[in-house]
């Protein structure tokens, strides 16, 4: 099977959660067989919901629909590297593949800050793919920030 790199995809949920008036973070879950099974962004304001990050709700809808708690064999594309929240629970649901865009030296954990797959308590350790998209996932949040800041 060829690879096939779904971060635009992720890029578009990125820009489409910006427009929202979210943190412009886009994520893409996809199957073993390539097949895109859940796309979103940030929706924590419109949710009310702290949690509800790109990546949550990616897997969450993904877990639903698979009537299961585990995703071995998926794919996790994201523009941002995840916080300790999210990356808990990409090694909860067994997540095979992280890809993931710009580096978050403030709040991520998977190279920065918490490093969760490092740590022994880590029940599962993906394959990580850092820089994918970096440039323009950098960018979106920039601009983002920017704008907030007047």
């Amino acid at each position: 099977m060829r690879f096939t790199s779904h971060m635009d995809r992720a890029l578009s949920e990125a820009r489409a959660a910006a427009e929202r008036g979210e943190v412009p973070v886009g994520a893409v879950l996809v199957s073993p067989e390539g097949k895109v099974v859940a796309a979103d962004g940030n929706r924590t304001r419109e949710m009310s919901d702290p949690s509800a990050h790109a990546e949550m709700l990616v897997i969450r809808a993904a877990c639903a629909a698979l009537g299961s708690e585990r995703l071995p064999g998926y794919a996790l594309y994201v523009t941002l590297e995840p916080c300790a929240m999210c990356a808990a629970a990409i090694a909860a649901a067994r997540i095979a593949r992280l890809y993931y865009g710009a580096s978050d030296p403030k709040s991520g954990g998977v190279a920065q800050g918490a490093r969760v797959f490092s740590h022994p308590q880590a029940h599962h350790v993906p394959d990580i793919y850092d820089g994918i998209g970096a440039a323009e996932a950098e960018a979106l949040l920039r601009a983002f920030f920017a704008a907030r800041r007047g």
